[in-house]
């Protein structure tokens, strides 16, 4: 996360080339689209072979390519927590799925608010804590005032909401991303006539599985013996990959009519040119790769850890188009999104501010982005870790001091491990020293076995995490879920 070129050019690019908006101008309108377990190759625009994106594809030229954005942790509920706070999970405790954001952590819709800007949230939450199908009540939706939303499914054929203040639940009709979508374009029309700005949160729960939930017609544009797998996945899982991924790629094609129909009403109510609009996922998906099953995410791989990211605001003027391969963290989206829309960003977030580069992409350099996985909960043996992602290089560590440690560039699928080769031994210990100084900045240097945080956090021993952390108080609730 530290810059990595030297202080004096990037003090240049801080002070000389950003460009800075008078009071007098109206702030910007911001859309954040973010997406579940979309990798960041599964684009037409980031080369992948099968997948017909083109809504994303004119998007993307028109918009700012981030190539290296790292989920911190790469699980739902984890991403989305330090993504609102700007914080990192070790920080705010939110390393689980199904925990509850509690109210002390100041998050974006609030900041936002704070400012004047009408909020609003569309579809999957899944901060609350107290039960996928319970209704969020509305003190704990984290300043978001407009609401038709879920804690969290994945059922789209029969996916259940919540609306504004009205406690009986109701069901989106049909597909429900098509659904969602729709309800999103008529709430900007609602508010196109205000004349203050809006935050509009759209939080789509595709690709992510069930796969087969998938429209049919989506489905037949992918027949299985078509698709191009990637190098890294192994033979014997190659036909349940061909099969997953045939609805995955359906699931992508489907949302990216969502986007592009989004975009192009934000265009018709003249919304657009003074909108951020963010496209991304929480994280990325194995299907295979390396020897993961589909539907599998966590793991300090590329494909689960790396993510699509699309930003625009048309009215600036950016380098549209522009490619910026420096990496950007969860953490740092919040704080760069502040300043991009002038406003000032709070002391407590942990995240770096990266608007000059989104600014003057000609001024982009290395940083290291960390990512961790701090409480490992799935169905392949993983265990905890700690790790770095530069534009070159990968560097992963865990519990067992067992190492990753990939050059990214010349072994784009990361099938050649160099840790332990003689050769990369500097290299090694450079990625270490990197790794043990980010872990330094945010008190986790020697980090621990996930029992500690459990502990740490009231979770209770780690081993079996309980349904109800600590009676009477709601701040800290798991709920396990077959997704």
């Amino acid at each position: 996360m530290r810059c990595l070129m030297p202080i004096l050019i990037l003090l240049v690019s801080v002070l000389g080339c950003k460009n800075q908006k008078t009071e007098d101008e109206a702030l910007p309108n911001i859309v954040y689209i973010l997406t579940d377990q979309w990798r960041s190759s599964a684009l037409g625009y980031a080369g992948d072979p099968n997948v017909a994106t083109p809504h994303l594809d004119e998007f993307s030229q028109n918009a700012i390519i981030i190539q290296n954005a790292i989920s911190v942790c790469p699980v739902c509920t984890p991403h989305r927590a330090a993504l609102l706070t700007g914080r990192f999970p070790t920080t705010t405790g939110m390393f689980l799925n199904d925990l509850y954001l509690p109210s002390e952590e100041l998050c974006m819709a609030e900041i936002f608010k704070e400012a004047g800007y009408s909020t609003a949230y569309h579809g999957k939450w899944h901060l609350d804590g107290h039960g996928r199908y319970n209704n969020v009540q509305p003190y704990r939706r984290q300043g978001f005032d407009h609401w038709k939303a879920l804690e969290c499914s994945h059922q789209y054929d029969s996916m259940a909401y919540y609306e504004n203040d009205d406690p009986d639940m109701k069901y989106w009709e049909g597909y429900s991303p098509f659904a969602i979508g729709k309800d999103a374009e008529e709430y900007l029309e609602q508010i196109s006539t205000n004349t203050n700005p809006f935050l509009l949160f759209l939080s789509l729960g595709t690709p992510h599985f069930p796969h087969h939930k998938a429209l049919k017609e989506y489905i037949e544009l992918y027949p299985q013996e078509e698709l191009i797998l990637r190098k890294n996945v192994r033979e014997d899982l190659q036909p349940h990959v061909r099969k997953e991924l045939q609805g995955y790629y359906a699931h992508c094609t489907a949302t990216d009519k969502v986007i592009g129909d989004l975009i192009q009403k934000l265009k018709d109510l003249d919304l657009y040119e003074n909108s951020i609009v963010v496209f991304t996922s929480d994280h990325g998906e194995m299907m295979g790769s390396h020897g993961i099953r589909p539907k599998e995410k966590s793991i300090g791989y590329d494909e689960s850890i790396k993510v699509p990211f699309l930003i625009s605001y048309p009215k600036i003027g950016l380098n549209a188009g522009a490619q910026i391969s420096t990496p950007i963290n969860t953490p740092d989206i919040l704080p760069t999104i502040l300043s991009l829309a002038n406003l000032e960003i709070p002391e407590r977030i942990e995240g770096e501010d990266l608007s000059d580069l989104i600014l003057n992409p000609e001024n982009q350099y290395d940083r290291s982005a960390l990512f961790m996985m701090v409480y490992a909960i799935t169905v392949t043996p993983i265990t905890e870790y700690r790790g770095i992602r530069t534009n070159q290089y990968t560097y992963v560590r865990n519990i067992d001091n067992e190492i990753l440690l990939f050059d990214n560039i010349a072994d784009p699928y990361q099938l050649n491990n160099l840790a332990g080769n003689p050769e990369s031994k500097k290299l090694q210990e450079e990625m270490e020293g990197m790794l043990a100084r980010e872990l330094e900045i945010i008190g986790d240097k020697d980090f621990r076995e996930r029992e500690y945080y459990s502990q740490m956090w009231g979770y209770g021993d780690g081993k079996s995490i309980p349904y109800n952390i600590i009676p009477g108080k709601i701040s800290r609730v798991y709920t396990p879920s077959k997704y």
